[in-house]
């Protein structure tokens, strides 16, 4: 596969002069310590054409440009993990999800909206009782009268209170069917019966996480994502081209937030005197900068090869479970490192970005897919026997 490297550093300087425009750093300690990101960002993100990235061509976007989409977000999350998660409303759960599996109608609804900055959408998959086993969801969806009606809780749902509209995937027939009896319902976060409730965290601000709880939501027929083909049929939406997007997409955070603070630790230590000499002077210093430049730049190229191969339509579930194992866990690993060997006390402290950089990378080897369930999955995929 040939890398458009031309092409991608077009999009990652159009993604740098917007941050630079509007997302300063005074600004974002201000948003973070109000665990608060002003929604019309995302608007100015559509004036950017950065929302084009996923929208198909005859809704007067690019088509699905999927490694696009992956270096915005990395570029997003270097400045903040916030910013990075408000654009993934848009071309993530939106854009990518209403262009491959809405109906034509659901499409022409949509998509124009999500293109211009004017809606967002949430994603419901895990609930409290279900984290990585999908297939186990309890959340119900049944059909009364000419209307579908959802009961329920969902959890870990990210954005939901800024979302206009919440992907909710539910069971819509027997349990014990599994994989068989789920589907996706459009649910507009105003309805009646939708509640909404922040979980609070460690880290992540401004892009919080909420539990969802779904009391009887009463709803047209109209808002089953894929119509009358997607009723029972949700868990062939959610494999595929859509699960390794899922597993991308804080894999690409995750590279962002390294890169991050790996530009902080790199710059400090040359301002940074100690015993009279700069610690970039110090071997010491010197080899574990060393080792985070080429740790990160492992994990860019997986993470790039990823999402090359989604775009191109070429299997790639070993790929991006690999590199959401991989890159997870090693960009943790560089951030924790900047900070404890290189900025030390500084690292810790506000007023410094790393303080921020280490509380948002401590839950990427969890979110997306932990890094226990893709060992699993490369196992699985790689045919390893069991016994």
């Amino acid at each position: 596969m040939a890398f458009p490297f031309a092409e991608a550093e077009l999009y990652r300087a159009t993604a740098r002069k917007f941050l630079d425009r509007e997302c300063p750093l005074d600004k974002i300690a201000q948003w973070e310590d109000q665990d608060h990101i002003p929604r019309e960002l995302i608007c100015k993100m559509a004036d950017a054409g950065l929302l084009a990235v996923t929208v198909p061509e005859e809704f007067g976007g690019m088509g699905r440009q999927v490694l696009a989409m992956s270096i915005i977000l990395e570029e997003f999350a270097a400045r903040w993990s916030a910013v990075a998660g408000l654009y993934n409303m848009s071309v993530g759960y939106g854009s990518l999800h209403m262009g491959s599996k809405g109906t034509r109608e659901q499409q022409a609804q949509y998509l124009p909206k999500l293109l211009r900055g004017e809606i967002l959408f949430a994603y419901g998959l895990s609930e409290p009782d279900v984290g990585a086993d999908l297939a186990a969801v309890k959340t119900c969806v049944r059909r009364e009268r000419g209307k579908v009606v959802v009961k329920g809780a969902k959890r870990w749902t990210s954005g939901a209170a800024m979302a206009d509209y919440i992907l909710v995937l539910a069971r819509s027939g027997d349990l014990a069917s599994r994989r068989q009896n789920l589907s996706f319902i459009i649910v507009p976060r105003t309805a009646p019966g939708v509640g909404i409730q922040q979980l609070p965290c460690m880290g992540m601000r401004g892009g919080p996480t909420y539990d969802v709880r779904l009391d009887n939501v009463e709803l047209e027929e109209s808002m089953i994502l894929g119509g009358e083909a997607g009723w029972n049929n949700g868990w062939s939406m959610l494999a595929g081209p859509s699960l390794e997007i899922e597993k991308l997409t804080p894999t690409m955070i995750a590279l962002g937030l390294a890169k991050g603070a790996l530009a902080e630790a790199w710059e400090y230590s040359q301002q940074r005197l100690q015993g009279g000499k700069r610690i970039c002077g110090h071997q010491a210093v010197r080899h574990v900068l060393a080792d985070a430049q080429t740790q990160w730049k492992a994990c860019q190229l997986m993470a790039y090869h990823g999402a090359l191969k989604v775009e191109q339509n070429i299997e790639s579930a070993v790929d991006t479970s690999m590199a959401k194992l991989f890159v997870s866990e090693s960009c943790k690993n560089i951030v924790l490192s900047c900070q404890q060997y290189v900025m030390g006390a500084y690292g810790y402290a506000k007023g410094f970005q790393m303080e921020r950089f280490v509380r948002d990378i401590l839950v990427f080897p969890i979110v997306g897919g932990s890094v226990a369930i893709q060992r699993n999955n490369i196992a699985n995929l790689m045919k390893l026997p069991r016994e």
